[in-house]
């Protein structure tokens, strides 16, 4: 290499870094904005709309439910058509535990979902099976799951589900199960298991998860055990699942299985994550807080019947204006203006 070429390398090597010192302060400013304005700004504008704060604690329980279906599409290589179940076993084991075992609300959220967790873990032979199958096992076992909630009624209550449910502590010096209370919780627990999707992501496991999407035969010749991977990253996307439906359970102070196992609990999350960008972290939660936000405050205000057709109409419009997302697309159009 010649004195010349090495100079321009070296040269260019602080410009590059100024670069990306440049491009990274305006989005740690974003950020920053974006968690003062949802922290602060959302609970004093809306905390009074009692009816608009209980769709936005909505809005983020679905974020969640979308997260963790994104996690496992994305770092697992699987696709769920189940999450129902975790989101039902998390209910029903927090409830239960509240109620019955006089557990504090935190701790029973805390262990619904290790109990989804032991549910994803019984689950685990179903890896063997790929794309489709996998999917319509992991339907099966929520529709079992709903089963046994409904005929196990010395436990569970049955059809008539359990009433009195416990409801959240104060927290953040809002009085118990107050909606703006509820909405910090949420937004916390959302935010918590973003960071927890990044930090996988960026290690060296989620390096090994998205090489497996190329060739899975290929990563276990090197080593890589992606049985035990996916695996793990199964047990993480029920255990997100089930703490959202402990959350709700205690939210809505009622439990019963067509509710908590209701398919509502995938087909929506999955909706919003693919509207949003579902290959990205926050593209789920964005795509949760647009689409169920528009569609029950728009779209069934203009048709309070049929009201899902237009979401749907609105979900084939963005595939096909931009199939990766919501997310990417205002990202692209914002690069083209910088």
């Amino acid at each position: 290499m010649t004195g010349t070429h090495r100079a321009h390398r070296a040269g260019g090597a602080p410009h590059a870094r100024a670069r990306a010192v440049g491009r990274a302060a305006p989005q740690a400013l974003a950020w920053t904005g974006g968690l003062a304005a949802a922290y602060l700004a959302v609970p004093l504008l809306l905390g009074a709309n009692l009816y608009v704060m209980s769709l936005v604690v909505a809005a983020l329980v679905i974020a969640c439910v979308a997260l963790s279906w994104a996690l496992l599409g994305n770092l697992g290589g699987m696709v769920s058509f189940g999450h129902s179940a975790f989101f039902g076993v998390g209910a029903y084991v927090s409830a239960l535990l509240t109620t019955k075992a006089g557990l504090p609300v935190p701790l029973g959220m805390a262990l619904g979902g290790a109990g989804a967790v032991l549910a994803a873990f019984i689950m685990l032979p179903v890896l063997r099976l790929r794309g489709p199958y996998f999917a319509l096992a992991i339907l099966a076992c929520a529709h079992i799951l709903r089963i046994v909630a409904t005929e196990w009624s010395g436990v569970t209550g049955g059809a008539a589900g359990i009433a009195n449910i416990p409801v959240l502590p104060a927290v953040f010096g809002q009085a118990p199960g107050a909606k703006a209370g509820a909405y910090l919780v949420m937004l916390t627990i959302v935010l918590l298991f973003a960071w927890v999707y990044h930090r996988i992501r960026a290690s060296h496991y989620g390096l090994a998860l998205r090489a497996m999407h190329d060739s899975e035969d290929a990563t276990r010749v090197v080593g890589v055990n992606s049985t035990l991977l996916k695996g793990a990253m199964l047990l993480l996307s029920a255990f997100m699942a089930g703490v959202a439906g402990a959350f709700n359970a205690h939210y809505i102070n009622f439990l019963e299985p067509d509710y908590a196992f209701n398919s509502v609990w995938i087909t929506v999350p999955i909706v919003a994550a693919i509207f949003g960008g579902y290959r990205t972290i926050a593209g789920p939660v964005i795509g949760a807080l647009v689409v169920y936000l528009l569609d029950q405050l728009v779209f069934k205000s203009l048709m309070p019947t049929g009201h899902q057709l237009v979401l749907g109409a609105l979900l084939v419009a963005m595939m096909v204006a931009s199939p990766s997302g919501l997310l990417p697309l205002l990202r692209r159009r914002g690069e083209r203006h910088a």
